[in-house]
């Protein structure tokens, strides 16, 4: 056969310079694609002895990569079913002309792992490489074996090659710019990162032993990959120990998971893998894009954002399907129709999973609940059908670390939790310790307390709210105890204008300043608090939220609002008042409004007459609150019990605190 010269069949005389920058997002690609070939190429010839169509030797079915560090030179070697020379011309001088869609479609039964679909994988080595040249002879009786040049131009050479051998070696004269590919460590992690479950021996290097002080190189190949991982075999044929095992080759610096779940459907698409729960040690300290996706056990991408629902990227492990429709790069994903049915699959399987292991190891579930606590909400929070199942399996914790399902726990606080409007109140906490005044008010009425600690929670018990019928949640410092769970309309008490005016004045004159307060007198018993700091169960809640999502502006951008409940039946507020009314004089009458008929300057003139009355009254107010110490006792006691007592408010508490312990027992 006489040399042959010819333009590749492309659109454009500047394919190549597109190749070099557009073809694929990362460069590093290009050994993948080209092992992949030659995987593809050898999973072929074996198909065709399967078939009885080649009845030669087979030998060992390989693919080899070696590197010349100094001269630049990478190549990669594959005894698979090789090329003709009108095959050259029809796969590779006319790009994007993919021979895997006729191959698969005569040969579907004997194979179904063909990797490449596009026909240009081979062109990504035109990225790194300024020359490439392809040594090939096909498996075909009496074909010859020819060799293929390009120095990244259109134009191209064809010769006879003297490769006796059947299969094809790719040669990649690497270029300048692409000097780190000449590097051994440099090609040994791209073979580890994306070829080391390739279904066909891929060897590069060495085996290297300890000898004389240093490692030395033997003369047995180094293998890169496992031609048969876990996830290609059957769920039966493994055991407790093999998934572990997998997982700790997967994420060697991290704790054994929580549990697993094996993914194996054949209709009506084709997916394997596994998928672990991850320990999650601290909260929000999640790690995601830990799921690998393979397709037929060559790497893709570990960005699934697209396939798996975004509640289950906090999940590790992999996935492999064939039938995920990728783009050329492989390195995105497209949607379609059966990315959907894939996506629903697996949201299903991970929650007949979760429920399965709450039917039948309750106490082995409620032991791993504090670490995946975290992974349901979020998954219920954004997938209704996730949701909707996970109801079934949710847990709940009250403030004695016991456990319950949802509605065994409705049924449980049912009969002491009842509101008047017939609703069940479900009381919780987010810290004992700085709750504990509010929890242990709580369990002296009888009442049960849960524990919603995550991050979450305030999203989370919203959703409980529309999802379980006649329940409600409210946090156990939101109010007073009666008013959390009131059993019957309550009369508030009533109280003067002028009464309010000045309860307002004289406990806001002694407050911290920087927040919003709404002081109002109530009826909580001699026995209760004299003052209740409390915040409003909405706007708290909606602040929590805004404060997660960043959405909700609204309330998320507005100050800290407190209620202040003062128990007027308290002896310290009634000695307080007492001497308030001694101490202060009354307002009096305040000057009367213009009438409509007055002028705009009649009218102003009379508010301001309203206002130096209101004003001077308000300073004689806050001048007896800021002198009274009980006054100021009593509400630093409430703003302790909360957490709100800082800096030298709180060194002022500590000294008045002293001196009032001496003024009792020391005289």
């Amino acid at each position: 056969m006489a040399q042959t010269n010819g333009k590749i069949g492309v659109t454009t005389e500047n394919i190549f310079p597109v190749i070099k920058q557009f073809l694929y997002s990362d460069h590093e690609i290009f050994l993948r694609e080209i092992v992949a070939n030659a995987v593809d190429a050898s999973q072929k010839v074996k198909a065709l002895a399967s078939s009885g169509d080649f009845k030669g030797e087979l030998g060992e079915i390989a693919v080899r990569v070696d590197l010349d560090e100094e001269n630049k030179i990478l190549t990669v070697t594959d005894r698979g079913i090789g090329m003709t020379e009108e095959e050259v011309d029809k796969y590779i001088n006319q790009i994007a002309f993919s021979s895997a869609g006729e191959f698969l479609e005569k040969y579907k039964d004997q194979i179904g792992s063909i990797i490449g679909h596009f026909g240009l994988g081979f062109y990504s080595s035109f990225m790194v490489s300024k020359k490439v040249t392809i040594d090939t002879l096909s498996w075909k009786e009496g074909a010859k074996a020819v060799k293929w040049s390009c120095d990244g131009t259109p134009e191209y050479s064809i010769e006879p090659s003297e490769k006796t051998d059947r299969g094809t070696v790719i040669t990649m004269y690497l270029d300048d710019d692409s000097a780190e590919y000449a590097k051994k460590e440099r090609i040994s992690s791209l073979l580890s990162k994306y070829c080391k479950f390739m279904p066909v021996p891929v060897y590069f290097g060495k085996e290297q032993e300890w000898k004389d002080g240093k490692y030395v190189d033997t003369d047995k190949d180094k293998l890169i990959n496992d031609i048969d991982p876990i996830w290609t075999k059957a769920p039966s044929s493994l055991k407790e120990e093999d998934y572990m095992k997998f997982y700790k080759a997967l994420y060697p610096m991290h704790d054994e998971p929580l549990f697993y779940i094996h993914l194996n459907v054949d209709y009506p698409f084709n997916l394997t893998g596994i998928l672990y729960f991850p320990k999650i040690k601290e909260r929000m300290a999640i790690e995601k894009n830990k799921i690998q996706l393979y397709c037929n056990q060559m790497f893709v991408t570990d960005h699934v954002e697209n396939i798996v629902p975004e509640f289950l990227t906090l999940l590790h492990g992999v996935i492999d399907s064939p039938d995920i429709p990728l783009n050329v790069s492989r390195s995105y994903l497209q949607s379609d129709s059966n990315v959907k049915k894939i996506s629903t699959y697996i949201t299903k399987k991970v929650a007949d999973r979760l429920q399965e292991i709450f039917d039948s190891e309750r106490a082995a579930f409620e032991k791993k609940w504090d670490n995946i606590k975290l992974f349901i909400e979020y998954g219920m929070l954004s997938d209704e059908k996730f949701c909707d199942s996970a109801m079934n399996f949710t847990l709940v914790k009250n403030t004695d670390g016991k456990y319950f399902s949802l509605e065994d726990y409705r049924k449980a606080v049912a009969d002491n939790q009842t509101d008047k409007d017939k609703k069940t109140v479900c009381l919780y906490a987010t810290d004992v310790d700085a709750q504990y005044p509010f929890i242990e008010a709580a369990r002296n009425r009888g009442y049960d307390v849960l524990l919603m600690d995550c991050e979450l929670d305030s999203h989370f018990v919203n959703l409980l709210e529309q999802k379980m019928q006649d329940v409600r949640f409210a946090r156990v410092d939101s109010d007073s105890i009666d008013n959390l769970i009131p059993k019957e309309d309550r009369t508030r008490l009533e109280m003067k204008e002028d009464q309010r005016y000045d309860l307002e004045n004289m406990f806001k004159a002694v407050l911290p300043e920087g927040n919003d307060y709404f002081v109002n007198g109530d009826t909580l018993g001699e026995g209760s608090d004299p003052v209740l700091i409390t915040q409003s169960e909405f706007m708290r809640r909606y602040r929590e939220m805004s404060s997660l999502s960043g959405g909700m502006n609204f309330y998320g951008e507005m100050p800290n609002s407190y209620n202040i409940t003062v128990n007027m039946d308290n002896p310290l507020i009634s000695k307080i008042m007492d001497a308030a009314k001694a101490e202060i004089k009354p307002q009096g009458e305040l000057p009367a409004e213009a009438p409509e008929s007055a002028s705009d300057d009649e009218k102003k003139a009379a508010r301001e007459k309203r206002e130096a009355v209101r004003a001077a009254h308000r300073e004689d107010v806050e001048s007896f609150a800021k002198g009274n110490e009980i006054l100021h006792q009593v509400i630093d006691l409430a703003l302790l019990a909360n957490g709100m007592l800082k800096g030298k408010a709180l060194s002022d508490f500590i000294a008045r605190s002293k001196k009032v312990v001496s003024d009792a027992y020391l005289k």
